[in-house]
């Protein structure tokens, strides 16, 4: 058992679990700061039963998030001790910076949002609501900095094997840093906007037509149908940026093996690495020339000028196929769900049974995208700079595989747990409706006289 490749296997299980969660968070947050703008505008109480309906989502995402992260972490002493022996003085000030500026902000103003209402005014209530969203993004905007400057380093030297910050600004504001940043918030606001009208879509199932519901619904529906072309053109900008900066991970995704012009798109294909070419193939004739250099005699990188330090083809090919095939899905939902409830105010059957899946579409084109950004950095942790075996620790692979099936077991249950728990705050929400009284109404008027004392 090959250390490196099950330590590779670990870390990205530890990761795919734990994006999960602050994919929601990052834009969860600023979805209940809506519903309780809404709120204060309005005096509409359907707002701040949505609130707290998606408040309690967000404390158990922020607390899963949290759990996995610390996890996580431990690896880099474990499993990768080279990556802070090497680039140390980078990462840690990031990831510093992230604890400092942000997770003290959630963990501090999360239990106000939790459970200030009525105890505190509505000003104070409100203002923790704005501080844990600009939290969640701060945090965001460390971590992705971190890891674009790993995808593109800039502003340091290296000095006896070690980078050492030349340039902070160069550092956080690197070459595919605004790129990636822009492409992760709207990846987490949508992933948001479906989990809310899909758990919606499935009250709606449950005869629930409160409301609370309905602006759930149209909520998730109408930002979900606002921000996938945002999305799509967004992505475009991080793709010609990628072709820039890495090249031969464009050349990987589009499964191109030579160099040249009036270069095919490539729709569906077995990419073969050791016959270099691929199998079954089905392509559009002079498409990837026209989406990444916008002429049909364009240029495109080949894998074949990079031999030996390329990442692998097949599942990057398909993870960004996945990823693109689940944004375009999602615009024809998102769409179709937004004709409905614009035009007609109601919400087909067969439509909200397709959205009830839908709730999860996020999760996987966040994780499809992960993985395009991750595995096409290979053969390299740091670009140019770190390789991953030289960031390997000497850890035997028996124990690595003992620990990655007790990680691999753990994090099903916990994910079972997890969306066991989504499922019966959605129906809990469609039994209750609108006729459950707002926390800290009910003690506010057993606390009041009764008539005549």
């Amino acid at each position: 058992m090959d250390p490196l490749i099950l330590s590779r296997i670990q870390f990205g299980a530890n990761i795919s679990f734990h994006i999960l969660f602050p994919t929601i968070t990052i834009a969860l947050g600023w979805v209940l700061l809506f519903f309780k703008l809404r709120y204060n505008a309005t005096n509409d109480s359907a707002w701040m039963r949505a609130y707290f309906t998606w408040v309690k989502v967000f404390a158990l995402s922020f607390a899963m998030g949290v759990v996995s992260g610390v996890t996580m972490s431990f690896q880099f002493g474990t499993n990768w001790p080279g990556y802070m022996e090497h680039v140390g003085n980078i990462a840690g000030p990031l990831l510093a910076y992230e604890i400092l500026t942000a997770f003290f902000l959630e963990a501090a103003f999360l239990g106000i949002m939790l459970f200030g209402f009525r105890r505190v005014s509505n000003r104070v209530h409100t203002l923790a609501t704005v501080l844990v969203a600009g939290g969640t993004t701060v945090s965001a905007f460390w971590i992705i900095a971190l890891n674009s400057w790993m995808q593109t380093p800039a502003g340091f030297e290296m000095i006896d094997g070690k980078a050492h910050a030349v340039d902070w600004w160069a550092i956080v504001f690197n070459p595919s840093m605004p790129y990636r940043l822009v492409h992760m918030l709207l990846a987490s606001g949508l992933t948001v906007s479906f989990l809310i009208a899909g758990l919606s879509a499935l009250r709606h199932l449950n005869g629930d037509r409160s409301e609370s519901m309905w602006k759930a619904l149209r909520t998730g529906v109408f930002t979900a149908a606002i921000l996938i072309p945002i999305q799509i053109f967004a992505g475009d900008q991080h793709g010609l940026n990628t072709l820039e900066h890495q090249p031969q991970k464009i050349a990987a995704m589009e499964a191109n093996w030579n160099t040249g012009p009036n270069v095919p798109l490539v729709l569906f294909a077995l990419p073969d690495e050791a016959a270099r070419e691929n199998k079954f193939e089905i392509a559009i004739p002079d498409g990837a020339s026209l989406v990444l250099r916008h002429s049909t005699s364009g240029v495109v990188p080949g894998l074949n000028d990079y031999p030996g330090n390329h990442p692998p083809v097949f599942p990057l090919f398909w993870s960004f196929r996945i990823m693109v095939g689940t944004g375009l899905l999602m615009l024809a939902v998102s769409w179709s769900a937004a004709f409905f409830l614009k035009r007609r105010h109601s919400l087909p059957k067969p439509l909200a049974m397709l959205m009830v899946p839908m709730a999860l579409s996020g999760w996987l084109a966040t994780l499809a995208g992960w993985y395009t950004t991750e595995i096409g950095r290979q053969p390299w942790l740091v670009t140019g700079v770190l390789k991953t075996a030289d960031a390997v620790g000497p850890v035997a692979g028996s124990h690595v595989a003992l620990t990655l099936a007790v990680y691999l077991i753990l994090y099903v249950l916990l994910l079972i747990a997890y969306l066991g728990v989504l499922v019966h705050l959605a129906l809990k929400a469609a039994k209750d409706g609108d006729s459950s009284p707002l926390p800290g109404v009910m003690k506010a008027a057993m606390s009041q006289p009764a008539a005549g004392e």
